[in-house]
């Protein structure tokens, strides 16, 4: 079996105390993220979340919604690239990595390599939401039968090896525990042992592909 390292957070941030906040929602979450990581000054594109869903086949979550119409595509510390709809950039466009994690997915599947424990359940499936700089790594949603979007929770995935990680706990959440340094995760080693900073920084896509030359 791979290995699948479970941290359970059931509605709020994850911390190295195991403790959560069961009276986190995310606009509050959201709020503490714009303090802690400001957004660009001028608003994203608008996303058109009927036309996103109907193409995705799902509903996706409120709170992911949240954080693509306060920061739009783009770089948090460096680190975590988030995607959304229709990027104009593939590597940031969540169709496009959904199609080609889906591939990639079911190419090492096939091939032998084992599903983490969580998607043994039929119908369990996972949507890419965000990817690390630099590692390969993808962090994904856990998309369960019956599960309304915004009770999906998170999957890790190292990208170059078998190692999943799963947080009971929504992308918004996870992500604002990652930048804090309260998230219970062996990853993200390259913020919290190298960068380690002290103001938070997000970056769109534009300016972080135009910068390489892309």
């Amino acid at each position: 079996m791979p290995k699948v390292m479970e941290f359970a957070c059931p509605a709020g941030l994850l911390t190295r105390t195991g403790r959560a906040s069961s009276t986190v929602r995310p606009v509050h979450t959201l709020d503490t993220l714009v303090r802690l990581c400001p957004p660009p000054v001028g608003p994203p594109r608008a996303v058109d979340w009927a036309e996103a869903e109907r193409s995705l086949g799902t509903a996706l979550p409120a709170d992911y919604k949240l954080l693509v119409e306060t920061y739009g595509d783009g770089l948090f510390d460096e680190t975590i690239w988030l995607l959304v709809p229709n990027s104009a950039h593939t590597d940031c466009d969540l169709h496009a990595q959904t199609a080609e994690r889906a591939e990639i997915l079911a190419t090492l599947w096939d091939a032998g390599e084992e599903r983490p424990a969580e998607l043994l359940e039929k119908g369990a499936r996972v949507l890419p939401w965000a990817f690390e700089e630099g590692t390969g790594a993808f962090l994904y949603w856990l998309v369960r039968p019956g599960r309304h979007p915004d009770e999906w929770t998170v999957l890790y995935n190292e990208g170059r090896g078998p190692l999943w990680e799963h947080h009971d706990t929504g992308c918004l959440a996870f992500l604002l525990a990652v930048l804090t340094g309260t998230a219970e995760t062996e990853y993200f080693g390259y913020l919290y042992e190298v960068l380690q900073p002290e103001e938070h920084r997000f970056v769109p896509a534009v300016a972080m592909l135009e910068a390489s030359g892309q």
